[in-house]
């Protein structure tokens, strides 16, 4: 093994988490609009959602796993859980941090939502909005922290992704924005 495969590993992984995470936050927008609804079941709409958020999940673990056994930049345990802790660039490193903690929280409420059934609703409703947030701060931590986050390419997904989350974000809150008659 090379010395600069965890480094690819790192870097590749945390780009397709990142569009995974765009991709579920996306589908999950479109999924709740009434437009979508009318062409496809459900079902279908929830389980793609919930694949893409754990495959992002998934992704980042890889990231984080790679990004810690790369022996250019030196992360520790600490440094990729504990935001600010990071000796490389900590601001940076530490919207991946706290991005990190918000899919997890997603994630797994999610998880405990379908599998108990007994999650109440409301909290979960409230934990899933961190999405939005968790969008901001990922995309944050790819641009600041990413070797790759000023490319071209980057850029382009980037406002891209953004793009669509601004304007479906929109569409979906335009209804409880319109003042009531």
């Amino acid at each position: 093994m090379t010395a600069t495969l965890p480094w690819y590993v790192a870097r590749s992984s945390g780009l397709v988490a990142w569009a995974l995470l765009a991709g579920a936050v996306i589908w999950g927008l479109l999924m709740t609009s009434k437009a979508v609804r009318r062409w496809a079941k459900n079902s279908w709409l929830l389980d793609l959602h919930r694949w893409l958020g754990a495959l992002a999940l998934v992704f980042t673990g890889i990231h984080v796993l790679a990004i810690m056994g790369d022996t250019y930049v030196h992360f520790g345990l600490a440094s990729v859980l504990v935001p600010l802790a990071a000796h490389w660039h900590p601001v940076a490193v530490a919207w991946g941090v706290v991005s990190f903690y918000l899919l997890l929280a997603v994630e797994l409420t999610s998880l405990a939502r379908k599998q108990l059934a007994r999650l109440n609703r409301r909290l979960w409703k409230r934990v899933h909005f961190l999405s939005f947030p968790l969008f901001v701060t990922s995309t944050v931590h790819g641009l600041s922290a990413g070797t790759d986050g000023r490319t071209p390419m980057a850029l382009i997904a980037t406002a891209l992704g953004a793009g669509a989350v601004g304007v479906l974000s929109y569409l979906r809150l335009q209804p409880a924005l319109a003042p009531s008659l």
